[in-house]
């Protein structure tokens, strides 16, 4: 099994980093940080980043494709027309939870330009959802029954919607009709109880050769995984206990970039993770996709 190693590419000191992003047009990576109600843009190799402030927690964030930002924050979908206007989002859709207190967490665009993002229960119950957003504002409700919504991904042909709830320590596959956002035929693809996994499945991305990358929360790492036979592949091992989120970027999609978190941990973990909240890089014998943009 291959063996990486991240580095630190960035200290953001997030409380709970999350949900990154290759923005291409501008060469710069965008994620958000949840509990620290913000959103950063870093450009590869430079020792500062920029920080846009909210008034609420963002879960995720997704380019428009007519320009703008689409951000699932935690009471609805959101237009942001420039990324340093943080307290002009327009709300597009609210959300329909049985827990008023729920909150949107991760989120993707599939290559229709759907965002699909779900939420995270409050009380770690089952009673979260799966969202999708479409043209016009029209906002779905794929599933129910979640404890925490999080890392989404699609293989190639966009047969298969492969999907996270850390909840319950699975990775499911869908089938996914590209068409219409049809899911169905949910199974179990990677149990991590099962498999002896240390932490639980979080954020996620897939590589142009359709193998799943994702992320350990109180895993110490990065995954890689076949989604074909369930098999583990490769470890990216991180020095942070909360490891949330994973993209591709870089100008060839080879270099993995990865989001953590400072929440979770008590002060003596905390001083032993001095890099707790940083992003972290490490460059990969594979590459990603581009990032799909929101038509919405």
């Amino acid at each position: 099994m291959r063996t990486y190693r991240a580095e630190p590419a960035f200290e953001a000191k997030n409380e709970l980093g999350e949900g990154p992003v290759w923005d291409a047009g501008n060469r710069q990576l965008v994620w958000v940080d949840i509990e620290g109600r913000a959103l950063w843009r870093w450009q590869p190799g430079e020792d500062r980043a920029e920080r846009t402030a909210f008034a609420k927690k963002i879960g995720a964030a997704v380019p428009a494709r007519d320009g703008g930002w689409i951000l699932a924050m935690e009471d609805g979908f959101r237009r942001l027309d420039r990324l340093d206007e943080g307290g002009q989002a327009t709300l597009l859709a609210a959300l329909d939870e049985p827990d008023p207190n729920n909150r949107l967490n991760d989120g993707k665009c599939d290559r229709r330009g759907r965002f699909w993002a779900g939420t995270m229960s409050a009380r770690n119950e089952k009673n979260g959802s799966l969202y999708v957003l479409e043209k016009g504002g029209r906002l779905t409700k794929k599933l129910t029954g979640i404890i925490c919504s999080n890392g989404l991904a699609w293989n190639a042909d966009d047969t298969v919607l492969y999907y996270i709830d850390s909840g319950e320590r699975k990775v499911f596959a869908f089938d996914y009709r590209a068409e219409d956002g049809a899911i169905a035929n949910r199974r179990v693809l990677i149990d991590f109880a099962a498999a002896g996994e240390e932490g639980l499945p979080d954020g996620m991305t897939i590589d142009a050769e359709g193998m799943l990358w994702i992320a350990h929360w109180g895993g110490w790492q990065v995954s890689r995984w076949d989604p074909g036979t369930g098999r583990k592949l490769a470890t990216v091992s991180v020095p942070v206990k909360n490891v949330t989120s994973c993209t591709f970027g870089g100008e060839r999609l080879d270099v993995l970039y990865i989001t953590t978190a400072r929440i979770g941990n008590d002060e003596r973990e905390l001083a032993g993770q001095p890099l707790a909240g940083a992003l972290f890089a490490v460059k990969t014998d594979a590459a990603g996709w581009p990032a799909n943009p929101a038509d919405v």
